[in-house]
């Protein structure tokens, strides 16, 4: 009789190895692990396009839309592309979350429709100069800034109402150098162009 070693069991009871028939688990576990790898592939490109987009619709101030595809690009499995995803989502949330503007005067209206145009952000300048000038319909300051938003907007028709004492301004004005051969601003510009 054999001898029996203490905390062993038998070598032949228990033998509890499992076998696998040949070749079928394996390549079912290799072919697990490519769809695994491609789908990976396949989720850190659509990851990389979502950042992509998101910071299209970021530099063209939609914040809301660029923060929604940041949140997917953070869920991805690129850890820098979630990284710098997390890190635009905060830059959405604090620009989204900018106390609004109190507008009180005309000036007020003025000095932030001018702040706009300083940013070429010139359809909310013109709103605002619209308004000052409707608060203050005298001020030739006003005028002359609306009449530079118009033209810069491409609206050289509206353009037209720069005050006449305010050519000299307008003509130095480096905003407006590239306007200045354009019809109708030119002869606004230099009216007396016309007798030439």
């Amino acid at each position: 009789m054999p001898e029996k070693r203490k905390g062993f069991p038998p070598a032949n009871i228990g033998d509890r190895r499992m076998t696998r028939p040949q070749g079928s688990s394996t390549r079912k576990g290799n072919e697990a692990e490519g769809t695994a790898v491609a789908a990976q592939r396949l989720d850190a490109a659509k990851q990389l396009d979502s950042f992509e987009a998101a910071m299209r619709l970021f530099h063209a101030r939609q914040l809301p839309a660029a923060r929604q595809l940041f949140e997917t690009a953070a869920a991805g499995p690129e850890l820098d592309v979630a990284q710098r995803a997390r890190l635009h989502i905060a830059m959405c949330d604090r620009r989204l979350q900018q106390p609004a503007v109190e507008l009180r005067s005309a000036e007020d209206y003025y000095n932030y429709g001018v702040a706009l145009i300083n940013l070429r952000r010139i359809a909310e300048a013109r709103t605002h100069l619209e308004r000052a000038l409707e608060m203050s319909p005298d001020k030739d300051h006003i005028y002359y800034a609306l009449a530079l938003a118009q033209a810069l907007g491409g609206d050289l028709t509206n353009a037209h109402e720069l005050e006449p004492r305010n050519r000299i301004m307008a003509r130095q004005d480096a905003d407006l150098a590239h306007l200045a051969t354009q019809a109708p601003f030119d002869s606004l510009l230099y009216p007396e162009k016309k007798s030439w």
